[in-house]
């Protein structure tokens, strides 16, 4: 038999991971659920939540090799579970509350410790050791990019919903501790927003965790600071979300001043936010950190820092129009009439999108006619950028003609689902655009003669 990975090897920061992705994937399941409820959907969701808890635990003994590392993903999995526990507790009198909390919790965590374990048990038997080379911070950042992203598509909902304003108050919600906020109330745009706002607890958590692990596995002292810098946007991007709704700091509810400014902000900031996670997903892995790959270098006089840089650059001033058209198109409140969009926004995003379709192609081109030298990553990230591209402006044209034929105040189904998932995919195309940029720069040197320093500075990017 073979025998385990040993903790040193990561195996804990795998685990940790794996809890992580449990719970984000059940709670996209369960948001899937409420936006159409109903008692066949509920059933069936319930049962695919109890499956992808015994997934989690199935690739956690794949992995690593235990049944103990299927229930410890288990048990992560029940402990971020707690977020939206509260709301589901019994509400009543003579201790019913706290009598129905225990159950709750009781239940969460032997039910998610036995699948976890369940399916640890079947994955232990493919187990080979050491046969995924995959860093624990690396993993970690992936996952946490990953319910970054599942927020990024909520929130694309609440605005495409035009439910941006539909819980009045932050950070409570309608007077409530935002964790105790009962489900049984959250309905139609409220629903949207609310949980936003969980999602967005999650993302916290997610980061606090993922600057632990990245202190833990990574001793480099700038990719620490980059995991710093991230937990602050996080912060930051949750403050402004708040303030968007309310104006300033308060609880209240009528006392508010709803801000586009930082609507569109907010929306920027998020993506960028996203952006900045999936590099760091990509500076932590081991085939940035291996000594042997700057023998294998991109040209400096190449131009390929200059087409990255270019596209990012195109990307973000995309990104600002598109969010101004949006929001600028939303209602300041709450079943007021929709204003009409400005035109430089509107016009500016579709004449732009032009320069950023062109731009993205040429740099993922050249990236990908890196695959012949060996260059790392670079190659299988230009792929992405193109075929990313190509979906968005496809993802683009139907949006603005779903937007120009709609007629009605409702918002039909048709024009929200390329809306939402134009916006999606644009996050998307940022964050490989910003991981093409960090890994050319890692893996370019400007002669032959400079290979050797860079081996001993791989860690910093040029």
């Amino acid at each position: 038999m073979n025998a385990p990975i040993s903790p040193s090897s990561g195996s804990r920061g795998l685990v940790i991971g794996l809890g992580f992705a449990t719970t984000t994937l059940m709670w996209a399941l369960g948001y899937l659920a409420f936006m159409q409820p109903g008692l066949a959907v509920g059933e069936i969701v319930f049962g695919a939540e109890l499956l992808v808890l015994g997934l989690g635990g199935f690739f956690a003994g794949r992995l690593v090799g235990t049944t103990s590392a299927g229930v410890g993903t288990g048990l992560i999995s029940a402990a971020v579970n707690l977020l939206v526990v509260g709301s589901l507790f019994g509400r009543g009198e003579d201790g019913s509350v706290l009598a129905s909390g225990i159950a709750w919790v009781a239940g969460l965590f032997v039910v998610s410790a036995v699948l976890g374990g369940i399916g640890a048990m079947i994955g232990r038997r493919g187990f080979r050791p050491r046969s995924v080379p995959i860093a624990p911070a690396s993993f970690f950042s992936l996952v946490a990019a990953g319910t970054v992203f599942v927020l990024i598509v909520t929130g694309g909902l609440v605005t495409g919903m035009e439910a941006g304003l539909a819980v009045p108050d932050w950070p409570n919600s309608f007077g409530h501790n935002m964790l105790l906020y009962p489900l049984s109330e959250m309905k139609g745009g409220i629903f949207y927003e609310h949980a936003h706002r969980l999602y967005g607890m999650l993302v916290g958590v997610t980061a606090i965790t993922l600057l632990v692990m990245v202190f833990k596995y990574d001793d480099r002292g700038w990719v620490r600071w980059f995991a710093g810098i991230i937990f602050l946007m996080v912060c930051i991007q949750g403050l402004m979300g708040g303030l968007r709704v309310t104006g300033e700091f308060t609880t209240s509810q009528t006392e508010v001043e709803p801000s586009t400014a930082f609507a569109v902000a907010h929306g920027v900031f998020g993506q960028l936010t996203f952006a900045a996670f999936v590099a760091l997903a990509a500076v932590s892995s081991r085939r940035w950190r291996d000594k042997t790959s700057p023998a294998i270098s991109i040209p400096e006089e190449d131009g390929d820092r200059a087409w990255s840089s270019m596209l990012l650059a195109a990307l973000l001033i995309q990104l600002f129009l598109g969010a101004c058209y949006r929001h600028f198109a939303t209602p300041a409140l709450d079943g007021a009439p929709a204003p009409v969009p400005p035109g430089w926004a509107m016009y500016g995003h579709l004449a732009f999108s032009l320069v950023a379709l062109v731009t993205a192609l040429f740099a993922g081109l050249r990236a990908k006619a890196r695959r012949d030298s060996g260059v790392p990553m670079v190659p299988g990230l230009g792929r992405a950028v193109n075929l990313l591209v190509g979906i968005q402006f496809t993802l683009g044209v139907l949006a603005f003609i779903s937007t120009v034929l709609r007629k009605t105040v409702e918002i039909p189904i048709w024009e929200l689902v390329p809306t939402s998932a134009h916006q999606a995919n644009g996050a998307l195309l940022l964050a490989a655009a910003a991981a093409l940029f960090a890994c050319i720069r890692r893996f370019e040197a400007a002669s032959p003669s400079s290979h050797d320093a860079r081996v001993d500075t791989a860690a910093v990017p040029g």
